[in-house]
């Protein structure tokens, strides 16, 4: 029986064998770049999973696997000029390495060489995943612009942003999941079931990557930390922070709110500051136990799938991984 990193070894095997470069080299440089930068590979891992879940094989799907890869990839040159993020898996980003319009015309390419990819996969269910595939592509710049008027917003809720990082993020991996099932054949119930699984497993990972941006370390995590604070990013950290201070320490209510809608020269003393105010709060058993409710619901939704429960085994042990991630 495979485990997740069998498929994983497999999915990087796809990108080894695959070539990025081409003229003008200004232009396929870059993605060539980013796209063996490597990374955890999570969504066209999650695509063969479930395809393989009923009956398919990575042959079937290689192109899918791409597509998606190569989509996801795109979303975050684009994410890293907006956010002017400097790294990018410990490695400077497209922007910083070359410049703004070479992040913007890249990225562009990197989204049409996603469907030319799709569009290589012949299925039965073609119409269908490539549905799935556009509406999912929506979604996530849907996302992203929710994340940048929240920077500007002083009145947003835990349910935005759990709305937020559904769309940026979960949506994602869900849509990952549901591509391969149907690339397979999946019944209807069966790849929306997926697709639950994959909302919430995506929702537990975005909170944990709010967890890292706080207090991880930049040698792990590959990107610096706090530049959610650096930013004004209204993450779940900020949000709960907010509400637990506004009714046990209204002081440190108004300082975050200070803070948040300051950019002072000295980022590292806001960082250092914002990250007390956290610690006085509680606030990582705070994240800790939403990741872990999300965590719940998505093993909840995988128990529910019906296919033998040894073909679950991958997925489980993502989620599993994902639990005990390091800072």
């Amino acid at each position: 029986m495979k485990t997740y990193n069998d498929y994983l070894s497999e999915v990087e095997q796809i990108f080894a064998d695959e070539k990025f470069l081409a003229e003008p080299r200004g232009l396929y440089e870059p993605i060539d770049y980013t796209l063996r930068l490597g990374g955890k590979r999570i969504r066209p891992t999650l695509l063969l999973i479930a395809n393989a879940l009923f009956g398919g094989d990575t042959a079937s799907v290689r192109h899918a696997a791409l597509g998606i890869e190569t989509f996801h990839n795109f979303t975050l040159l684009h994410d890293d000029l907006m956010d002017r993020s400097p790294l990018r898996r410990g490695q400077p980003t497209v922007y910083t390495r070359w410049n703004d319009n070479t992040a913007i015309l890249s990225g562009d390419t990197m989204y049409a060489l996603a469907w030319r990819y799709f569009l290589r996969q012949p299925s039965p269910r073609m119409h269908e995943a490539l549905q799935c595939f556009n509406e999912t592509a929506i979604e996530v710049c849907e996302g992203q612009q929710y994340d940048m008027d929240f920077e500007r917003r002083d009145d947003v809720t835990i349910d935005q942003y759990m709305m937020m990082i559904r769309k940026k993020t979960a949506v994602l991996l869900a849509g990952a999941l549901k591509i391969g099932a149907l690339y397979a054949g999946a019944a209807p119930l069966d790849a929306d079931t997926l697709y639950r699984f994959g909302i919430h497993l995506g929702l537990a990972f975005q909170l944990d990557d709010d967890r890292l941006d706080a207090y991880g370390d930049t040698s792990v995590f590959g990107k610096k930390t706090g530049q959610d604070i650096r930013d004004n990013k209204k993450t779940f950290l900020f949000l709960r922070a907010l509400e637990l201070a506004s009714r046990s320490n209204p002081d440190a209510a108004a300082r975050l709110r200070q803070l948040f809608a300051s950019r002072p020269a000295d980022e590292e003393q806001k960082v250092g500051e914002v990250l007390d105010i956290y610690r006085s709060l509680g606030m990582m058993a705070e994240v800790a136990q939403a990741i872990d409710a999300q965590n719940t619901l998505a093993l909840r939704a995988l128990d529910s799938l019906r296919v033998d429960d040894a073909l679950k085994l991958p997925l489980r042990q993502l989620t599993e991984s994902l639990m005990g991630r390091k800072k």
